[in-house]
């Protein structure tokens, strides 16, 4: 249903659900999901969740099924007596587990809705064990509060960024090297930041990486802990940086682990939107020149170049088209503003996070857009099938999870995010980046192409 009322903060209509107070088929998934694989973006680092079984396995599967890659998230394992008594006693048997069986160089905890309700003392339970093994060597222990009752699996993502940050930095002289703080992309963009950095003979740390660990070669016999991930030491480093730049404009003044190393260690922290898109990409090559004082390569000029040639190209596909885009509400914002950059009007724009922020951080990446999109956070796809019925959409842009929209509207789906079960190569879809905004493009503009092609009579072939 589609409330029409302007509100205060913004003159956009809303998404409503005016009959049903409970989440229906929910637009985001758990906070100790996207702290797991924040850890295995680590190196040598394994999660353990601390909270029932059935939680790990749920993580397990979804993460799996993404990645298409083997991936151990341990469990402290709570029965009814831990969910009466705390599970102090589950927490340490389970960490001396793990050490002896993985040998890891860092165990990143994440507290689930079960134990943080009954106010398990984590901190204390950790101190604890540290003592009892006063003498023995121990892996980096990080502890990220996740419940999912207060923020979806992007903002256990960043929890478990700060809480490394803030137990592992260390100050010193100030270094040369540069902070990225790339949020929750895909295996393949973290590889392109990778490689646009390198190009610029940067010295940086990129937290986390788990571009080898989530999407790694095949094996010749099974590893319990994948080769990869941002080093221990690079991370004590990041305390020295000449700055930090981290993605997401909803991440702006909130207590991150870039706001910690600014507040600490006097790093300075810039907070940019994801690049997809020649704007938001050129942001970011640019905040890179004015930190480094370094020339841009000429091969991203090329690639610049090359992309605006296809959207001349394409243009005429795509101009007046009108578009569902949904997911994390930063990645929401920047493929609406893509999708306005390229001409195609994002009529809904959705995401299940309750930033506070979304609407305005919608609004202002649309610079050509002739109508009021519709924006909505702490929104379900059932809410969003039923504002999509009174809509005419051409296009729907998001995860696997809104295939059900495109199998009842009758519209294609260009996949993109996470999670991505029903495809092979979701880990490997870039869409940072011009070379990323120029795939996501020519996937876009086949999209309509065949969906066109399946709607004619004539089944015409030369477009």
């Amino acid at each position: 249903m589609i409330d029409m009322k302007e509100t205060k903060e913004s003159s956009y209509p809303e998404i409503s659900s005016q009959n049903f107070t409970a989440t229906r088929n929910a637009c985001k998934l758990c906070a100790p999901l996207g702290a797991s694989v924040a850890f295995r973006g680590l190196e040598g680092c394994i999660p353990l969740i601390h909270g029932s079984q059935g939680c790990s396995t749920y993580i397990r599967r979804y993460v799996i099924s993404h990645f298409k890659e083997p991936i151990d998230i341990a469990s402290s394992n709570f029965s009814e007596q831990s969910a009466i008594f705390g599970g102090g006693d589950n927490l340490k048997t389970a960490l001396d587990n793990l050490i002896r069986q993985y040998r890891p160089e860092a165990v990143g905890i994440a507290t689930t809705c079960l134990s943080e309700t009954i106010g398990d003392d984590v901190g204390m339970y950790i101190n604890e064990y540290r003592k009892g093994k006063k003498d023995e060597i121990l892996p980096a222990i990080i502890h990220a509060p996740t419940p999912s009752y207060r923020g979806t699996h992007l903002e256990g993502f960043h929890e478990a960024i700060k809480a490394t940050v803030k137990a592992l930095a260390a100050g010193g002289p100030r270094g040369r090297n540069l902070n990225i703080l790339p949020g929750f992309l895909s295996a393949e963009d973290l590889r392109q930041l990778k490689e646009i950095l390198s190009d610029f003979g940067l010295a940086y740390t990129l937290l986390p990486d788990y571009s080898e660990t989530l999407d790694g070669e095949s094996w010749a016999d099974y590893q319990k802990l994948s080769a990869g991930g941002t080093p221990l030491k690079a991370i004590k480093d990041m305390g020295r940086a000449q700055a930090t730049i981290q993605f997401g404009r909803s991440l702006s003044g909130l207590e991150t682990a870039a706001a910690f190393l600014e507040e600490k260690f006097k790093v300075p922290a810039m907070t940019l939107g994801i690049p997809v898109g020649i704007r938001e990409t050129d942001r970011f090559l640019d905040a890179l020149r004015d930190v480094t004082g370094l020339a841009l390569p000429q091969k991203y000029e090329k690639e610049r170049g090359r992309l605006i040639d296809a959207y001349i190209d394409g243009h005429k596909y795509v101009f007046g088209k009108r578009a569902v885009v949904y997911g994390e509400a930063d990645f929401v914002a920047a493929l609406a503003s893509w999708l306005d950059e390229i001409g195609i009007v994002p009529v809904l724009c959705a995401t299940g996070a309750c930033t506070g922020k979304f609407k305005e951080l919608v609004r202002s990446g649309l610079k050509n857009c002739r109508e009021e999109p519709l924006i909505g956070e702490d929104t379900d796809f059932a809410s969003m099938l039923e504002t999509c019925r009174n809509l005419k959409v051409d296009l729907i842009v998001g995860h696997s999870k809104g295939y059900f929209l495109s199998r009842k509207l009758g519209v294609p789906l260009v996949r993109v995010g996470f999670p991505i079960h029903d495809r092979i190569g979701g880990q490997r879809i870039l869409h940072v980046g011009y070379r990323g905004t120029q795939q996501l493009f020519d996937r876009v503009v086949n999209a309509l192409i065949e969906a066109g092609q399946e709607r004619s009579a004539v089944g015409y072939s030369y477009i």
